[in-house]
């Protein structure tokens, strides 16, 4: 009789596992489970974040930026007479290198700006460009509204025709602001200004399009540098003569880090037409 007791229980113990084992099946199997994602990459097919990517980078690199392959330039394939003015943007310069440029006859070099601004690096890059073969002029960046006779003063004290080969240049880039009459007024002034100063009649740098606003029928007896960087020559709106262009911002020469600009003569135009005169101001002396 104790066996069947013991038998009996047992057979209860394994009923009741069996139904506990039951009931968490049926739990499980209502929960809903958390889907996951695989990602399968397929061959050939790159995500969207890689398409958007390659759409912002130029298949075609600027050359300009590409050390792989070198700006054919102008005066790579021309016979024009080419040369290049700098200030204190393009630091130190080493002029013995640029020297041996025989492409770069001439430089300009940026003097003084204003009343009271003077290039840091002029007077060494005078002093070498003349060193190292080079025919110099120094230019002044003119603004409107400062008082013209300081100007002059200023340029005066930088530009001494001792050491100019070229005649003195003017660079206008900006009316300050002012209507382009007062503007021109201005202008006109120093420019009798610096006529007077040196005995002959300086160039004139400015933009095409800054002339075509601004200058047209104003400067009729000045002989122009215009700067103009597309491939084209420059044509004013009045058709006037241009001296020399301009023809790039971001050049690169030898001897100069980083960009430099550079410009040429146009048409039958030459060293010849820029040339300080000295003989204006020996006889000047002798009077």
């Amino acid at each position: 009789m104790k066996r069947l007791y013991i038998l009996l229980a047992f057979l209860i113990a394994m009923m009741a596992a069996g139904d506990g084992f039951a009931q968490r099946s049926r739990h499980h199997k209502g929960r809903k489970r958390p889907k996951t994602h695989r990602v399968v990459k397929k061959k050939g097919v790159k995500s969207k974040r890689h398409r958007r990517t390659a759409r912002i980078v130029p298949k075609e690199p600027n050359p300009e930026y590409d050390p792989n392959e070198p700006v054919i330039l102008c005066e790579d394939t021309c016979s024009h007479v080419h040369g290049i003015d700098l200030s204190h943007y393009q630091g130190r310069v080493f002029w013995e290198t640029v020297g041996e440029n025989t492409k770069m006859a001439y430089a300009y070099l940026k003097a003084t700006e204003g009343g009271d601004r003077i290039d840091e690096h002029f007077e060494r890059n005078i002093q070498l460009a003349h060193r190292y073969g080079l025919k110099v002029g120094s230019y002044h960046f003119f603004r409107p509204k400062t008082p013209l006779r300081e100007q002059l003063i200023n340029f005066r004290t930088q530009c001494r025709p001792a050491e100019q080969d070229l005649i003195p240049m003017i660079d206008i880039e900006t009316t300050g602001g002012l209507p382009t009459e007062v503007f021109c007024d201005s202008l006109i002034t120093f420019l009798g200004m610096i006529e007077k100063e040196y005995r002959q009649m300086p160039l004139l740098y400015t933009f095409r399009n800054f002339y075509n606003k601004h200058l047209i029928g104003k400067v009729n007896d000045y002989k122009l540098m215009i700067a103009m960087y597309t491939p084209e020559e420059p044509v004013l709106a009045d058709e006037r003569d241009i001296t020399m262009w301009q023809y790039t911002s971001k050049g690169r020469i030898l001897g100069i880090n980083g960009f430099v600009d550079k410009s040429r003569f146009m048409g039958s135009h030459g060293i010849r037409d820029i040339r300080f005169q000295h003989v204006h101001l020996a006889e000047e002396k002798k009077r």
